[in-house]
């Protein structure tokens, strides 16, 4: 038997169909359906590596937890991950294939369609239904031609689709009945209804509003979702959606510079949640606090060019002063690679070929390389031996005498990272030491305070089958199965 499928497209970007998947791929998987989450082509830094060793945006790995099966480079066949204001990276399955600048990216698009219906059909032969996301807006007719995000996949693939709007940004009736009015007839039959979704208040007040969708559209109404305030509780996938945590009395600060091509930004979730630290983002023209315990250096996709971007900040002069005053400082992925005396990069794997002094912290130096290290890992950090899992994401060696005081040692025996003589500098590759609960515990014990002791992953669990039983209230999930 042939899986069912259908399809959530937006009318913009940011309307929620990432949170509504993930809420449907819970709420089908809890009916007991082998339920698999389908994007055909994502745009983010935030990416996660998956079971079968490649990365897909981070989004569909949350929605791959949420219908209980292992993330696969199939539910995310391309990834862009942006390096410039008009230029990406290009993944396909899991690996990069190239760059290309947005102009450029139009021509690459119909060879892709391939790759996506070839994951497509492999995610259809293992489950029950697929749940698909569409990306940005649904109404872009000028990238129409060799589409692969929206209408042009729906098309190929023969996918029902459903349109979302968000009514909390306003203009939702028109940003519905406007895309009806745009795009192509053919492209409109494949529209089956719309759902509104982060209503807040009384939703009697917008029955009629509902009724104007629905008569201008001829689409009918499938739902009118309420804002759900535990969404903060999940990874954000955009930048846009990160948020730092309120200070407070006795409340440690965890200080995080955030940079133009900020990767992997969920590291900072479970420092978010934990009441006794305030999570402070240091946006640009801004100093980073003179009473941080902890400055966090994140990944980066452009590890150079943030470095250059740090210094126009004066964060560099801050981070100085930061360790002049004993305080710690931690760098993940890039932010370890800024750590260190140099930075080079030969072979122009992030952008045009240079080298550039890193911020000296560490006696370590980086060479880029075209080699790139995707897998997930366990350990212990040292010398405290506290065990931890996470995952590496990352191009380039690191290598000099600070390395002989590691951060990490793998269950390989492998060893990974530095830190200073004095200990209160320290760098790695992995990724998400934060979500593990031991390692979380151990370094807010390094910073003088105590977790909460609430287990950050059940933590996630829990939002998400919150989220399945608010879908189930809110959405006809019985007709959606049945368009399928």
């Amino acid at each position: 038997m042939t899986a069912r499928a259908f399809m959530i497209q937006g009318t913009g970007s940011d309307v929620g169909k990432s949170l509504i998947v993930a809420g449907l791929c819970r709420a089908f998987a809890n009916r007991g359906l082998a339920v698999r989450p389908f994007k055909p082509q994502n745009m983010s830094n935030n990416a996660a590596v998956t079971a079968d060793g490649g990365e897909i945006g981070r989004a569909q790995a949350l929605q791959a937890r949420a219908a209980r099966v292992a993330p696969s480079v199939h539910m995310n066949p391309v990834l862009l991950k942006p390096q410039s204001e008009t230029g990406s990276q290009i993944v396909v399955q899991g690996r990069m294939v190239g760059t290309a600048t947005a102009r450029d990216y139009q021509a690459w698009k119909p060879r892709l369609l391939a790759s996506v219906l070839e994951s497509f059909a492999h995610l259809k032969a293992q489950a029950d239904l697929v749940v698909v996301e569409g990306a940005g807006s649904a109404s872009e007719v000028n990238l129409r031609r060799g589409d692969i995000a929206n209408m042009g996949f729906a098309r190929a693939a023969h996918v029902p689709v459903i349109l979302l709007g968000d009514i909390d940004r306003g203009g939702v009736i028109a940003s519905l009945v406007g895309t009806k009015v745009v795009i192509d007839p053919e492209d409109a039959a494949m529209i089956r209804g719309f759902i509104v979704n982060r209503f807040r208040g009384d939703p009697s007040l917008f029955a009629d509003g509902m009724a104007i969708i629905a008569e201008r559209t001829g689409w009918p109404s499938f739902g009118l979702v309420p804002h759900f305030p535990d969404a903060a509780r999940l990874p954000a996938e955009d930048i846009l959606g990160l948020k730092g945590s309120a200070a407070g009395p006795g409340r440690r600060v965890v200080a995080m510079p955030v940079f133009p091509r900020l990767a992997n930004f969920d590291d900072l979730d479970p420092l978010r949640a934990e009441p006794t630290i305030a999570v402070v983002l240091v946006r640009p023209g801004e100093p980073i606090p003179g009473d941080a315990d902890l400055v966090l250096l994140p990944g980066s996709k452009t590890t150079i060019d943030d470095l250059d971007f740090l210094r126009a900040q004066a964060w560099d002069v801050d981070i100085h002063a930061h360790v002049r005053r004993g305080g710690r400082v931690l760098g993940l992925c890039g932010g370890y690679q800024m750590l260190g005396r140099r930075i080079a990069d030969p072979h122009g794997i992030e952008g045009a070929p240079r080298s550039v002094p890193g911020l000296g912290l560490l006696d370590v130096e980086t060479v880029m390389t075209p080699v790139k290290r995707l897998e997930g890992v366990t350990g212990v950090t040292m010398p405290d031996d506290v065990p931890f899992a996470g995952y590496e994401m990352h191009v380039g060696e690191t290598n000099g005498p600070d390395t002989a005081r590691p951060l990490i040692r793998f269950a390989d025996g492998r060893e990974d990272g530095a830190t200073s003589g004095d200990g209160r500098v320290g760098g790695t590759y992995v990724h998400g030491l934060f979500a593990d609960d031991r390692q979380r515990a151990a370094w807010l014990a390094r910073l003088g305070t105590a977790s909460s002791g609430e287990g950050y992953e059940a933590g996630i669990d829990a939002v998400l089958d919150c989220l399945a039983d608010y879908i189930e209230r809110h959405v006809d999930c019985d007709r959606l199965l049945a368009l399928t």
